[in-house]
């Protein structure tokens, strides 16, 4: 009872279902199992009896657990069945961060979920022993119950979801930015280092620069997908040769926007299992790219010089051995992934002379490579 009562937060009278499930969660199952006969027989000499249904879940969950047959999910529904805790992902898909992975935002927000909780359980509008016993229009009740909660704002403005969803965002775009800074740093170390600096091949520049602009006016594939890269879809194009190239370059690595809407279809959404068109798979596929794999790539290429192959497998195997990023000992799949995605980057850069028909680097590939990288990743200016 004292492990329960601390690990609650509460005096035995005061203590939820939840409560108690999570204390016993939090101990092995075959310990939990034993203990609660004791703590049944505590908790009804402190006038808090819970119920019988409660019990027989939590006999039945831990037993699972202990047989090594319990999902995660079986253990979450039954958490969640105790009335006062928050469903982790609801039927709108919000979902909850991991406890460990909360925000001050999310933190609060949970907080007052849970408090809001205990008193719909305080008032009858919540039967938890409905929800132990499986019942699906009590399920959907409680579901409902929270997904108007999250969307109702709070007396201070705030809508739950919305704040919690923002927190998040706010969190990724933080990390991305440390991951994107970190790696600009290392590319030009990298490239500080290097015996011979890449020159500027110009006859090369002004080649390529009129053939990605007749490419440019183009409708469909590949043109509408460099279009995106670059964001030229919203902004007009430059009418220097070198910054449009590395413009286009750059976007390949880290694409600006997404593909045009109004070719799309009603029916191309409709279908589900259609295959992806060749521009959204491109498109895709660019994006996935970590920056990762991005540096350790373009640092093997520019440290060889043009003339090295940088097909596809080529570049799945030299991020896979490359020294500058820390990876795991990678299998087959992962280099059969890591191979697809770099399909796209491959079939693009051909189009912008950075590989020639044998997709080998070319000089303006070895100049422009880590200068298109350098101004994806650079701050955009204020």
């Amino acid at each position: 009872m004292d492990f329960v009562c601390a690990h609650g937060g509460r005096p035995a009278t005061a203590l939820t279902r939840r409560d108690v499930a999570r204390a016993l969660l939090a101990v092995p199952s075959g310990v939990a199992l034993v203990a609660m006969p004791d703590l049944r027989r505590a908790m009804m000499s402190a006038g808090n009896p819970l119920s019988r249904a409660f019990w027989e879940s939590a006999k039945a969950t831990l037993s699972s657990i202990e047989a090594g047959v319990a999902t995660v999910g079986d253990v979450q529904r039954w958490v969640e069945s105790t009335g006062t805790e928050p469903i982790l992902m609801t039927p709108s898909y919000f979902v909850w961060p991991e406890e460990d992975e909360r925000g001050p935002v999310a933190a609060d927000m949970f907080a007052r979920l849970v408090a809001y909780l205990e008193e719909r359980v305080e008032s009858g509008e919540i039967d938890p022993d409905a929800l132990a016993s499986g019942d699906q229009e009590a399920r959907r009740a409680y579901e409902e119950l929270q997904e108007r909660w999250l969307a109702t704002p709070l007396p201070d403005g705030r809508v739950p979801g919305q704040a919690v969803s923002e927190e998040q965002d706010e969190e990724l775009f933080a990390a991305w930015d440390e991951e994107e800074a970190f790696a600009l740093s290392e590319l030009r170390r990298i490239v500080g280092a290097l015996p011979k600096q890449p020159e500027l091949p110009a006859a090369e520049l002004e080649t390529a620069a009129a053939r990605l602009r007749a490419l440019l006016a183009l409708p469909g594939y590949p043109a509408n997908v460099l279009r995106a890269c670059a964001g030229f879809e919203e902004r007009p194009m430059p009418d220097d040769d070198r910054e449009l190239w590395l413009a286009v370059a750059a976007g390949v690595a880290a694409p600006i926007s997404d593909l045009s809407e109004s070719a799309d279809v009603l029916e191309e959404f409709a279908d589900l299992e259609g295959d992806l068109s060749e521009e959204d798979a491109a498109l895709a596929n660019l994006c996935a790219i970590q920056h990762a794999d991005w540096l350790a790539g373009v640092a093997a290429l520019i440290r060889m010089g043009p003339g090295v192959l940088a097909s596809p497998e080529r570049m799945a195997r030299l991020i896979a051995e490359s020294e500058d990023i820390e990876i795991d000992v990678q299998d087959e799949d992962d280099l059969d992934a890591t191979e697809g995605l770099f399909t796209s980057v491959v079939a693009l850069w051909g189009y912008l002379g950075i590989v020639d028909e044998d997709e080998v680097l070319t000089p303006l590939g070895w100049w422009g490579l880590p200068k298109a990288l350098e101004l994806a990743w650079s701050p955009a200016p204020e």
